[in-house]
């Protein structure tokens, strides 16, 4: 990722991919995002430009930040024999909503780890033992089976530890 000032206009992010393609980020001072697919032959040279609202750039980023958390935490199931990745919803009535992550005492309890929490469409990733949830959050999780398991009796409630 290469960062250009752009004097006047704000700042341009620049990634070049693998096959040798430019794909860029214009952020305007004024809070405009526009992304930009610049010529192979010419890198100063765009061939589209697409303007982003807020809620556009967002719902861009979450989708690639949730895909590619989750293509990591499937590579790595396949890595590790008997190492599962699940989305535990947690439910409205569930003893945790509003409070701390830490307040499950998860991995002790279950040597399974919460790795992410997906809320709307934000990816919550790594959440520390401060993190609040709310209802409806999705929990990421790894473990064994077993581990999983307990994880999701701990949200639900059904596990008195």
């Amino acid at each position: 990722m290469e960062q250009t000032p752009l004097p006047g206009i704000g700042v341009r992010h620049d990634l070049v991919t693998s096959s040798g393609r430019t794909v860029g980020v214009v952020s305007h001072r004024n809070g405009r995002r526009d992304l930009v697919l610049y010529d192979v032959d010419d890198p100063d040279s765009s061939l589209a430009s697409i303007p982003l609202t807020d809620d556009e750039a967002e719902a861009l980023a979450d989708v690639l930040g949730a895909s590619l958390m989750l293509g990591q935490l499937a590579g790595l199931r396949q890595q590790a024999a008997g190492l599962l990745t699940e989305q535990i919803a947690l439910p409205a009535g569930s003893p945790f909503v509003g409070r701390r992550l830490g307040d499950t005492q998860a991995r002790s309890r279950t040597t399974s780890s919460i790795v992410a929490v997906l809320r709307d469409r934000e990816v919550i990733a790594s959440p520390g033992p401060e993190f609040r949830f709310e209802a409806n959050d999705v929990v990421v999780a790894v473990g064994t089976r077993h581990g999983l398991d307990g994880v999701t009796a701990i949200l639900a409630g059904d596990d008195d530890g």
